[in-house]
């Protein structure tokens, strides 16, 4: 049975190997949100998808499950959205707060904002790219891939478009989204390079996303 609470050492035990660092940095460009209840405490991962992706996150606590208390996900049951009348019931879990998520904290968040990292070249890889895709990217019916960068600021978009087209050779387009923030669109015409890169890494239930 997992322990509700660590000890200063058995916290400081957990490390983070390399290929699931490369999956955060992916996550963290997403929807993924590290959390510190203050500036000196250690950090929290909290992973959120609505139902429709459950196969996807129970895909992510297999991975981060040794980070959490928690035996499974658990269901949140919101109420209905004021603008559609639906209900969008998601699944989340969320880690432990802990010494080895907190460089990742330091180079995502500036004043509690999330922010691209200056270093994102030296970052991201493959593997990161694939769960990027996985946690924000949106397929788009004429061959393309969109990527929800509504949170970033301009100059960050425009280092990720500068990554995505110097280290992965992408053909991509900034296109502006309400509120006059901009998302990335990767070209049908990349969707060949784009697929044999991160096939290897990306999620069966997300293979969708880069129209396979």
């Amino acid at each position: 049975m997992k322990k509700p609470y660590l000890t200063k050492l058995e916290r400081s035990q957990f490390e983070l190997p390399n290929n699931l660092k490369n999956i955060l940095i992916g996550l963290l460009l997403g929807d993924l949100c590290a959390q510190k209840q203050t500036k000196n405490s250690n950090t929290m991962l909290r992973f959120i998808q609505g139902i429709p992706n459950k196969e996807y996150l129970l895909h992510l606590f297999e991975l981060f499950g040794n980070y959490t208390r928690l035996d499974q996900p658990s269901i949140i049951d919101r109420s209905p959205d004021h603008r559609t009348g639906k209900i969008y019931n998601c699944i989340q879990f969320h880690t432990y707060a802990l010494p080895c998520f907190n460089e990742l904290h330091n180079l995502f968040y500036v004043n509690g904002k999330k922010v691209v990292p200056s270093n994102i070249g030296e970052l991201l890889t493959p593997e990161g790219l694939a769960y990027w895709i996985c946690d924000d990217g949106k397929h788009v019916a004429s061959g393309g891939l969109t990527l929800c960068t509504n949170s970033f600021s301009d100059k960050e978009v425009a280092s990720l478009i500068d990554l995505l087209v110097t280290r992965y050779g992408l053909i991509c387009t900034i296109h502006k989204a309400p509120k006059g923030q901009h998302l990335i669109f990767i070209s049908k015409k990349s969707m060949e390079e784009l697929r044999s890169i991160v096939k290897p890494y990306i999620v069966p239930s997300m293979l969708y996303k880069v129209h396979l």
